[in-house]
């Protein structure tokens, strides 16, 4: 009989040693080696375990030359949920495999659960991008909490819905942190999906160690995958997040997923950002919002509305962006504050916004322009609890810091998008056509743009009055006059 061996493995991505180690060789993070306790045979034994329980025969692979496979688009499963189609790339992909994360009470539970309610409602339509989806079976396995729990969740999730949750018999609920037993289930009520809740809390007899540790992360994912692949079953995961921010256990298990989404927002604003971070069936660039409300969360099909306040005329410090995030063009506010600085170090903070890029920003300012913000705080918000990367989000956070230093509001029915350069250029961003429009279909009357985007409208005149520039002097003068 093989003796048990002990095992050192890196934390943040996963490396392993024969010993512990201060510096990991791999991803060059300090003291991230944990030791763990591996079984003979763990890796086999959790590995075969998907399909033994199962009850599926293992593909026989051989070399196969590339013009012979056949380009076909993958089979999509509708979600019933326009923003997570949007995310997952169209819907969810049969055999496929998705890493759900997010900070503790930010929702990943209710939107899970109430997906798979629509999911198990039978319906005669057809999907987005697939198939129809009425009347899935769905297995929804969970280990934190128990089935009471989860049904007076049901039910207040499904109270406006006309199927109440006593005429489901497609959603199975099953308490259960063994793997094994897990499978077991699996093969006797064969679901058309399965859903684990979560992947930290499921252990397997083949790995001697606590559930949530970095080996029974690592292999409960690789059997689950292997599940996954061979029976053609999609598996949804949701994970834990870190202090850090980061998903719990090693670093393989978002290598091994094909999807990960991040779930995220402030557990003070009403928000929700839905955020692809892998996805081998689609673009990692696109995003979905939420509203969370007392019976769920509700889909924003027009966030643009809904993150502009009704009335800021004579508010100093606010300027309209012109945003993309994805595919998806939506306005926002964006807040400034420039005060004397109370103490000796000037304040820069900013929320929603990078940090790093505002300190660019205002020196650009101090250089290019000739305003002193040397003594001054400088106080940046992304209204609405978002957080946004997108670089034409910089003309209009000069434009609220300026209009905040001099105490002048800038005028309703302005907006603006452009990328400052650290010569104080106005750099022009892409989907120009698309900024406009939704600026004009909100009612905004002027636009401040890039010269250079104005090539976009040679042959076509908006309905909205154009402004280009090309310095940011240019743009404040527009502006302030």
């Amino acid at each position: 009989m093989a003796k048990d061996k002990t095992a050192y493995v890196c934390s943040n991505c996963g490396q392993e040693s024969p010993k512990w180690i201060g510096k990991c060789p791999a991803c060059g993070q300090w003291n991230t080696f944990q030791e763990i306790k591996v079984a003979a045979d763990a890796g086999r034994v959790a590995a075969t375990s998907a399909a033994s329980h199962a009850g599926q025969a293992l593909r026989t692979s051989r070399p196969v030359r590339l013009r012979e496979i056949t380009g076909v688009d993958e089979r999509r499963i509708s979600m019933r949920d326009d923003e997570l189609n949007r995310v997952l790339g169209g819907g969810l992909v049969p055999g496929s495999i998705v890493l759900l994360g997010g900070e503790p009470g930010i929702g990943k539970s209710t939107l899970t659960l109430q997906t798979m309610l629509r999911l198990c409602r039978p319906c005669s339509s057809t999907g987005q991008g697939g198939e129809g989806t009425g009347g899935l079976r769905i297995l929804y396995v969970s280990g934190e909490e128990s089935a009471h729990q989860l049904k007076m969740r049901a039910e207040r999730l499904s109270q406006h819905d006309a199927m109440p949750v006593s005429e489901l018999d497609n959603f199975l609920i099953l308490c259960e942190n063994s793997l094994d037993d897990i499978f077991t289930h699996i093969k006797d009520t064969q679901p058309d999906l399965v859903v684990i809740d979560s992947i930290q809390t499921i252990t397997t007899e083949g790995v001697e160690s606590s559930a949530g540790s970095i080996a029974q992360v690592r292999e409960c994912a690789s059997a689950l995958l292997r599940f996954a692949k061979t029976s053609g079953v999609p598996v949804i995961l949701i994970g834990h997040i870190t202090k850090e921010g980061t998903l719990a256990g090693p670093k393989i298990l978002e290598h091994i997923v094909d999807t990960v989404i991040q779930f995220e927002g402030d557990q003070h604003y009403m928000y929700r950002i839905l955020r692809s971070m892998k996805n081998r069936f689609g673009s990692t660039s696109e995003l979905g919002i939420y509203e969370m409300r007392q019976d769920g969360l509700r889909q924003v099909s027009n966030p643009s509305e809904l993150l502009l306040t009704e009335d800021h005329e004579g508010l100093s410090g606010i300027a309209i962006s012109a945003a993309i995030e994805g595919v998806r063009p939506f306005l926002m506010e964006t807040q400034a504050l420039v005060s004397s600085a109370a103490y000796g170090t000037p304040q820069r903070q900013a929320t929603g916004f990078d940090q790093r890029r505002l300190n660019m920003l205002l020196a650009v300012l101090e250089k290019r322009v000739g305003f002193k913000l040397m003594q001054k705080d400088v106080f940046i918000n992304i209204a609405g609890g978002l957080r946004v990367t997108d670089m034409a989000m910089d003309l209009s956070i000069i434009a609220a810091v300026l209009s905040s230093n001099v105490d002048t509001p800038i005028e309703a029915g302005w907006c603006m998008c452009g990328e400052v350069g650290l010569s104080g250029e106005v750099r022009p961003v892409s989907r120009i056509e698309q900024r406009v429009a939704e600026a004009e279909k909100l009612g905004f009357s002027h636009i401040v743009i890039p010269r250079y985007n104005m090539r976009a409208f040679a042959h076509k005149k908006p309905g909205i009055e154009l402004h280009p520039v090309r310095k940011v002097e240019e743009a404040l003068r527009t502006l302030f006059g």
